[in-house]
Parts: structure tokens; sequence; C-alpha cells
């Protein structure tokens, strides 16, 4: 049992998750103790294992603080565990915005690599595939019209089976056949909202996501993607995505449906060739299944697929994963992301006990020389709370093969207007304004939307999902 005991609210976010970190089996918990000695201190068993005293930081400025409290902790947790941590005191899901930030300002890589290194104890690793993204990354969004420009969202939240591990906003098919059209009469009255809000402007990305968007039926896909076609004009598109994500849901009439309405990119996602495996997470399909929907995909004129595969998925091991490249490298996709397992608590998946960093940096490494032969590079990053081995999740492309919507999600550079149950809604505004509902007046540039989650809701309540949109769209 592990405690992380903060004397100010504001300390415990990242104390709590650099504690975490370092004790990823252990479960922690946090509190407040505005009496407490010191500004931090962590108890394992019953034991302080590391403690930030008051006079340490008082001298501090408040800039200066958290960045000073969060480096002591993480020096005396180093000293406690014997280990160190390849993201250093980072706690947030994008560490390449910093990098992408340094590369604006005209910042070299080698000076950002020892900046990164001494500032945030990034290893060196890190901070050249962080620089090495950026780089990537700014090179794409250069080319999008960040004043007039956006992309759009649609959700689909619906799979075969629901995967033990998945915390998405998605439910298995067979408990919502009898509302799907309802749910696509909802979803179609939203969209042609936002293409209405949304005349003048310029779309520039469509990615249509999940659950697994191809569980929809051939007329129920080509309804949705003909409301699509009807409401937003392509001119500026640059990139159409659908992850038809299972094999068990990809047929050829359905990919006969998507060429037709001009998606250039889709995601076949196995996570693992690794039959056991598929069977144990509740993927209900087989290894042959994956192969013979991406022969089918690219025979049909897909130049463009992406896979997923998941390191630190339970039981297996090193080999298997190898095996799994190993397969993956003899279809040869044009994306490869590569994800490190985060159990998050919607998911079904028990706890494992956390495999070894260096078992997981192995896989990964694994994953990053098998994209490296298939002639991909990393271009855009990302890490999740609950990861295992505290890595992160990587997308690798062929050239001119990377995906856009990846790195707008990331960088959030431009505005994301999103559909469907779940959807998360990101308006950039023109203006900083104060943030809605701030007790201290937050000023900010941009404005999230979360739609319900809850399908049935989501049917229901479809007015107020479009009201809400227009309280700030395009402000």
């Amino acid at each position: 049992m592990i405690q992380v005991i903060c004397r100010e609210e504001t300390d415990i976010y990242n104390a709590y998750h650099i504690t975490k970190a370092f004790y990823p089996s252990a479960e922690v918990t946090s509190q407040i103790e505005e009496k407490a000695s010191n500004y931090v201190t962590v108890m394992v068993d019953g034991k302080a294992a590391a403690s930030v005293a008051v006079e340490e930081i008082r001298e501090s400025c408040a800039k200066n603080r958290k960045h000073l409290l969060d480096t002591l902790l993480y020096r005396q947790l180093e000293r406690q565990t014997g280990r160190s941590l390849s993201w250093g005191v980072l706690t947030g899901v994008r560490p390449v915005k910093l990098a992408l930030q340094k590369l604006t300002d005209g910042m070299g890589q080698d000076e950002f690599v020892r900046w990164f290194g001494e500032s945030y104890l990034v290893s060196r690793e890190k901070s050249e595939l962080a620089w090495q993204v950026a780089g990537r990354e700014k090179a794409l969004l250069d080319r999008l019209d960040m004043k007039d420009g956006y992309s759009l969202y649609v959700g689909i939240p619906f799979c075969p089976t629901v995967c033990s591990y998945c915390s998405f906003s998605s439910g298995e098919l067979s408990a919502w056949k009898g509302r799907i059209d309802d749910y696509l009469d909802a979803l179609c009255r939203e969209l042609c909202f936002i293409a209405s809000e949304s005349a003048g402007k310029r779309i520039n990305t469509i990615y249509i996501g999940g659950g697994t968007p191809t569980t929809l039926s051939e007329t129920q896909l080509e309804r949705l993607l003909s409301c699509i076609g009807a409401y937003f004009p392509r001119e500026h598109l640059l990139e159409f995505t659908v992850e038809a994500g299972r094999a068990d849901s990809i047929t050829r009439g359905k990919l006969s449906v998507l060429k037709r309405h001009g998606v250039t990119r889709i995601s076949i996602n196995p996570q693992t060739m690794q039959q056991k495996t598929l069977d144990e997470i509740g993927r209900r399909h087989t290894v042959g299944e994956v192969k013979e929907a991406f022969s089918l995909a690219r025979s049909m004129g897909f130049d463009n697929i992406n896979m997923d595969v998941i390191a630190g998925l339970p039981g297996e091991t090193l080999a298997d994963v190898k095996d799994t490249l190993r397969q993956i490298e003899q279809l040869c996709p044009d994306n490869l992301t590569v994800h490190s397992l985060a159990i998050k608590r919607a998911a079904r998946m028990e706890r494992h006990d956390d495999e070894s960093a260096g078992r997981i940096g192995a896989m990964i490494e694994e994953a990053a020389c098998a994209a490296g032969r298939m002639g991909m590079l990393p271009y855009y990053l990302y890490r999740q709370k609950n990861i295992a081995g505290n890595f992160e999740n990587v997308g690798y492309a062929k050239v001119d093969k990377a995906g856009i919507y990846n790195i707008l999600i990331m960088e959030e550079k431009q505005s994301i207007i999103a559909a469907g149950a779940g959807a998360s809604t990101k308006i950039l505004l023109k203006n900083a304004q104060p943030l809605p509902g701030s007790k201290k007046r937050k000023i900010t540039n941009l404005i999230r939307q979360e739609n319900v989650k809850a399908v049935d809701a989501y049917i229901s309540r479809i007015d107020e999902m479009i009201e809400r949109k227009g309280e700030w769209l395009w402000r």
C-alpha cells in the first residue's frame, strides 16, 4: 500500500503520477493534509520512502515551484527504487508538444536533447525520439489551413465484441442491433448541423472511428458515407480514414462501399498475431482472418493501411512479439502503430502484475526495428495514464503515408469537430476567452466538448448535443 500525502491540492496530480510510475503494480492512493510538515510525502507500507520538505522549495518562485517539487520527488524515488523513468518527470500525454515548440522557436537537436534531459530528466533515447517526431509533425502541419481549416471525427460506438483491455465508448453490436438506425438518424442530424455551421470553412481530414465502424452493415455504412458526402465538400480534403479495425467485421462489400466513397486510409488492427492472446482478450477472430482481410483490402486498391499492435498483452513474451512483427512484416502495411498496454478503470481486463520495464522496452525496440525494416519512420507519439512500463505509443509510417488526423488530435493546432456518442470536440477559438465554468477565470483558446457516451442517451438528447456545439463553434 502506497500513500501520497500533499499539503496542497495543486501538488497531488503530478506527485501521484510520478509515484505510480515508479510503483506501477502497487495500489497508490493520494490525500491532502493541510497541516502536513512536508509539501509531499510518499509512504510505502507505513514508512516514508520520499518527502519534499517545505524549506527545500520555499524560496523558489511560483513558476518554478512545481517543477522543482517534481524533480526533488523524482530523485528521491529514483534512489529508493533503484530505477529511472525514460520520460523523467513528464506526466502529460503530449511530450512532443514541448519539442515542437522548441523546434518552432529555432532550437537545434543537440541543444534540445540537452535541455530536455536537464529540465525534465528525460532519457537521451526518448529526447531524440521526441525531436524526430516533432520534425515530421511540423512538416505535415505546415500543409494545413490553421485559420479556416478543420477536421471531422465521426464516432461509431459498436464492436463485434468488446476487448478485455478496452475502455472506449463502445458496446457489443448484439446489444444495440435494434437501435443502430436510430443512432444513425441522430448522427446524421448532428453532421448536418456541423456542416451548416462550417460553411465557408475548409475540411482537411475526416476520421471515422469507434468502436469499429465496419460493424455497420453495408447498407448502414452506405447511408453514413452518403450523408458525409452530401454535407461536406472535398476540395480541401487531404485524408479520409475509416477504422476497419476488426478482421471479423470486414467484407468485400463493405470495402467496396469505402472505396466508392473516396476513403483513402483504413486500419486493420490485429493487436497481436498470437491466436492464444486473441482468444484471451476477447477478439473473436483468427490470425488467418487478419491476413485475409488485409490481402483483400490490398487487392481492392487500398494503398494506405495501418495496423496496430500492443506491447505488454497478458502472457506474451518477447518471442511472441517478435513473431507478431514477423507476420506483419510479411504483409507490409503502410503504417504501424505500436501501443504500450494501458489498462484503464473502465476496462474489464484484470490488472496483472506489470511486466518489467526491460521486457516492455525490448518489445518496443523490436517494433521500432520492424518498422524501420518496412521503410517506416516515427511520425506521432503520445502517452497514456497507467501505461505499461511508463513508455509511449508511437505511430510509424512510410513516406507520404502518415496519418494527418493523428497528429492533429495530439498537437491541437486545428479545430476537430466530433459527432457521435462519446465523441470529443476541440474548438480552437479565434481569441483566448475565460474557460466556461472555471472558478479562477482561467483564460483559454481551446474549448473541449464531450458528447454523452451512452448510445440511448445520445439518441434521446441529440438536440442538446447540437445546441452545445452551437454555443462555441467558430467563435
